[in-house]
């Protein structure tokens, strides 16, 4: 089985006002990023559409009405401060949410031995009602309610290595014992929350990272505190909200990391799936806004999906 690669055009044709951090250009770094000869065994996709009742599972009814009427006929449409709609902004949120679903389906198939969904809009700020910080609907979690209901999974775990608290998978989780979640976020910083005081039902687990953090001390973090609270949780399949913003170079933020230390906690993640879940894991794009940056972190996180054994 090899590596998935799920994605579709229509996430281009979400736009952004000119100087957005969140552009088109992310995901055409990303797309070129894995067009080098060493990704050509991925197996390449078009993801499907999401349904309403698989984003029915996350987000509220009245939220995918928002989103769906208020798509504009031109220009863009503002959600909040800083997120906005366009004509292709539905289809482009249909597309990344059902990249996660399929990857699920195939990875639970065995016809992917596991999965990246390169997407956009992110996901990982969207609330249950709420759509927020560049995201439309929560990709990841979306996914993941599809895993424990349509295939039965009792413990799903989601790990987030972005820069930024996602707030969105945290609120769709911290009631439900059944899903796990951790985030090694810089704090304090958007979108506010995630301290380390918020556990949940004890399914949370916020690895806070203070500004400045570099390789060593993240690493630290993230063998002490995140992997054995993962196997702790004993998930049945591991999601991974792949946010390349911690980057040093990146613009939106102050950690020090390196597309090194992606692949480090990429291999780690998957060494633990092999040892608890049949080496099930599905990764989505969240942020990342450096292109240099992102393009060399997503090639690194691919490179250890495909070769960590």
């Amino acid at each position: 089985m090899d590596t998935l690669l799920v994605s579709h055009r229509a996430c281009l044709e979400h736009a952004t006002p000119d100087g957005h951090p969140e552009c088109v250009d992310r995901l055409r770094a990303v797309l070129g990023a894995l067009e080098a000869e060493e990704f050509m065994m991925l197996q390449r996709v078009e993801a499907p559409r999401a349904t309403h009742e698989q984003i029915a599972r996350v987000h509220t009814p009245e939220l995918i009405e928002i989103v769906e009427g208020g798509i504009p006929a031109e220009g863009y449409r503002r959600v909040d401060a800083d997120t906005f709609l366009s004509p292709g902004s539905y289809e482009a949120a249909l597309r990344a949410a059902g990249a996660v679903v399929y990857a699920v389906d195939e990875v639970m198939a065995k016809r992917a031995r596991n999965a990246f969904c390169a997407v956009r809009p992110p996901g990982h700020h969207a609330e249950p009602g709420t759509s927020m910080g560049f995201c439309l609907f929560n990709n990841i979690a979306i996914g993941a309610m599809h895993a424990r209901v349509v295939h039965g999974i009792e413990r799903v775990a989601v790990i987030d290595f972005d820069v930024h608290h996602g707030n969105g998978t945290q609120a769709a989780f911290e009631t439900d014992p059944s899903l796990f979640y951790a985030s090694t976020h810089q704090w304090p910083l958007y979108p506010g929350t995630g301290r380390a005081s918020e556990r949940g039902l004890g399914n949370v687990l916020n690895a806070c990272q203070p500004p400045g953090t570099g390789s060593s001390a993240f690493r630290e973090s993230f063998v002490e505190e995140v992997m054995p609270a993962l196997r702790s949780f004993q998930p049945g399949f591991i999601m991974i909200s792949a946010g390349f913003d911690a980057h040093a170079a990146d613009p939106l933020a102050n950690m020090n990391l390196t597309e090194d230390d992606f692949a480090f906690a990429t291999a780690e993640l998957v060494r633990c799936a092999d040892d608890l879940c049949e080496g099930r894991i599905v990764s989505a794009l969240e942020g990342g806004y450096d292109l240099g940056a992102l393009a060399s972190s997503a090639r690194a996180h691919v490179r250890a999906l495909m070769l960590t054994m």
